[in-house]
C-alpha cells in the first residue's frame, strides 16, 4: 500500500469518527438537550474515545454545536426543497405546507425525528454566536419564500412579508417546544396539516386575511 493510500484511509476513518461523534451527539442532544450531557456518553454511543472528540472539535461545547448546526442546516435544506419544488401557480395553501413541511413531517414521525425538530427549535429562538456559515443559507431561504409569496399578498412591501415569515417561523419553533405541539403530534399527518396550514397561511396574509 503506497503512502497516500494510506493516508487517504487514515483520513477516511478520521472522518467516520467525526460523523459518528457528531451523530451519536445530535441523538443525545435531541433525547434530553445539553444539561448534564458527558463526553463518556457521547464516545461511549458512537465507539470512539474521548481523545477523539478534542481532536475532532476541541471540546464538548464545540461538538455539540457542531451536531446542532448540522441538524438546523438539514431544516434548513428540507424547507429550501420544499419552497423550490413549487410551481409558479402554486397556491398558498401549497406554500405554507411547503414552509411548515420539515416540522409537519416531524410531529407526525415523533420519536427522534420531533426530539430532534425540538432541538432546532431551541437553537431558532436563541442562536448562537458564531453561526456566520449558515447566513447565506438563511438568506437564500428567506428569499425563496418572498419570491413564492409575493404574488399571494399584493401590495405588501419585502420587509413586511419578510417580518410575517419570521413569525410564522417563529410559530413553528414554539409548537415544536409547546404543550399545544404534543396535541398535535397525537393526530394522524393529514389532520396535522388540515390544522396547521391554514395558521400559516394566516400569518402570511396578516391583515389581507380578515374576512376571509
Amino acid at each position: 500500500m503506497t503512502r497516500v493510500e494510506k493516508t487517504d484511509l487514515r483520513r477516511e476513518a478520521g472522518q467516520r469518527t467525526r460523523d459518528g461523534l457528531q451523530a451519536a451527539a445530535l441523538e443525545l442532544l435531541a433525547q434530553r438537550g445539553p444539561d448534564g450531557l458527558t463526553l463518556r456518553e457521547i464516545t461511549d454511543r458512537a465507539g470512539a474515545n474521548v481523545a477523539a472528540v478534542s481532536y475532532h472539535f476541541g471540546s464538548l461545547k464545540a461538538l455539540c454545536d457542531t451536531a446542532i448546526e448540522h441538524a438546523l442546516e438539514r431544516y434548513l435544506d428540507a424547507q429550501m426543497e420544499a419552497i423550490g419544488s413549487l410551481s409558479p401557480t402554486a397556491t398558498l395553501h401549497e406554500v405554507a405546507a411547503a414552509f411548515a413541511g420539515p416540522m409537519m413531517r416531524a410531529l407526525a414521525a415523533g420519536g427522534q425525528d420531533l426530539a430532534m425538530m425540538r432541538t432546532v427549535a431551541r437553537i431558532g429562538i436563541e442562536p448562537p454566536q458564531g453561526w456566520e456559515r449558515l447566513t447565506g443559507k438563511f438568506v437564500q431561504s428567506r428569499r425563496d419564500v418572498l419570491r413564492v409569496l409575493t404574488p399571494h399578498v399584493p401590495g405588501v412591501d419585502e420587509q413586511e412579508l419578510n417580518f410575517r415569515t419570521r413569525c410564522a417561523a417563529g410559530m413553528l419553533n414554539w409548537l415544536a417546544l409547546a404543550p399545544i405541539g404534543a396535541e398535535l403530534a397525537a393526530m394522524p399527518a393529514e389532520q396535522i396539516e388540515r390544522q396547521l396550514v391554514p395558521v400559516v397561511a394566516g400569518a402570511f396574509l396578516g391583515d389581507a386575511g380578515a374576512g376571509h
